[in-house]
């Protein structure tokens, strides 16, 4: 019997690192994830609307590239990092999981030399402090790797764009066409894209539509608006959520501001990143109906960059989704 408990209570262990916490629910889960191409791990430019920096990505098939080596393209990396990723801060991961999961199943609690925490509370005690440290070592070896390629020469992006209430758009230049803009200075150099007003309408409907099919819980139409790669962290955040008896539900959202941060071609695909602040109403329930996050009656703001990519005569896709700091 204490046994099957100290099962139960590792797989809670694990549900409590790797699950969506409360507060993350809308479509993205408020993390980094997707690709944007040979840009994945390089910050887009700072926008006007998103002064601040974009975090890096927290879940991505593509994999930085190495000193010497070309930088990833469209194509997901094939090696997989783990769970915990690759380096110093995955094998401590990995050491204090495998660790704390082989004294539970052995009877001996998480480390096994807390001898006075045998009890189901004791368990529960050493639960939350391996969640706990679990998060902190996560946090901690991220900001040194983010702090490490900064000190490889990344810089702060530059701001691009401008001001622009209640419309998406960057610069403009003569005949409405967004001025183009080369390779920002942090990222591989990459052929500029011209966009016009009926991409930036696109992206708009693409921030409505995505949400609109997150609260239907429609994946089909989710995989008609994003890439697979995103439409498959969707369905990973929406079983999440069922395995908590909840339902997630964004409504009534309407785009604040918006503008470019960049725009570039690798290959036959085209790439925009575009800074967006929206208001919506954004409530999760549980399976009676109660609310169990947000509020119905009140109006939440987020700025975010989303990114879409399209291929030759196709139509837009979200390709990422990525919070500022």
């Amino acid at each position: 019997m204490r046994r099957k408990a100290s099962i139960l209570a590792a797989f809670a262990a694990f549900a409590l690192v790797l699950g969506p916490a409360l507060a993350e629910a809308r479509p993205g889960g408020r993390s980094s994830m997707g690709s944007r191409g040979s840009r994945t791990f390089t910050p887009p430019p700072v926008t006007r609307t998103a002064p601040d920096a974009a975090r890096p990505m927290d879940r991505t098939l593509q994999q930085p590239a190495r000193p010497g080596t070309a930088a990833p393209g469209m194509a997901p990396a094939q090696q997989s990092r783990g769970m915990f990723g690759g380096g110093f801060g995955g094998a401590l991961m990995g050491g204090l999981i495998g660790m704390g999961i082989g004294g539970l199943l052995f009877g001996n609690g998480l480390f096994g030399g807390f001898g006075g925490f045998g009890s189901i509370l004791g368990l529960l005690l050493q639960i939350v402090l391996i969640v706990f440290l679990v998060r902190m070592a996560l946090r901690f070896f991220r900001n040194r790797q983010s702090q490490g390629a900064a000190a490889r020469g990344m810089q702060r992006p530059a701001m691009a764009g401008g001001p622009n209430p209640h419309a998406m758009r960057r610069d403009m230049g003569a005949g409405g066409h967004a001025a183009p803009r080369g390779s920002s200075g942090t990222g591989p150099a990459a052929a500029p894209v011209q966009l016009n007003q009926s991409d930036f309408q696109a992206f708009e409907a693409l921030l409505r539509d995505v949400n609109a099919a997150w609260s239907r819980r429609d994946l089909a139409g989710l995989g008609r608006l994003a890439t697979p790669e995103m439409n498959n962290y969707f369905a990973q955040d929406m079983r999440d959520l069922d395995a908590r008896g909840w339902r997630n539900e964004t409504r009534d959202l309407k785009l604040e501001q918006g503008d470019l941060a960049e725009a570039w071609r690798e290959g036959n695909a085209e790439f925009a990143t575009v800074a967006m602040r929206f208001s919506l109403v954004d409530v999760t329930y549980d399976a009676q109906g109660n609310v169990v996050e947000g509020d119905p009656q009140r109006r939440d703001t987020a700025a975010e960059l989303w990114t879409f990519v399209r291929q030759p005569a196709g139509a837009w896709k979200l390709s990422a989704i990525q919070q500022t700091r």
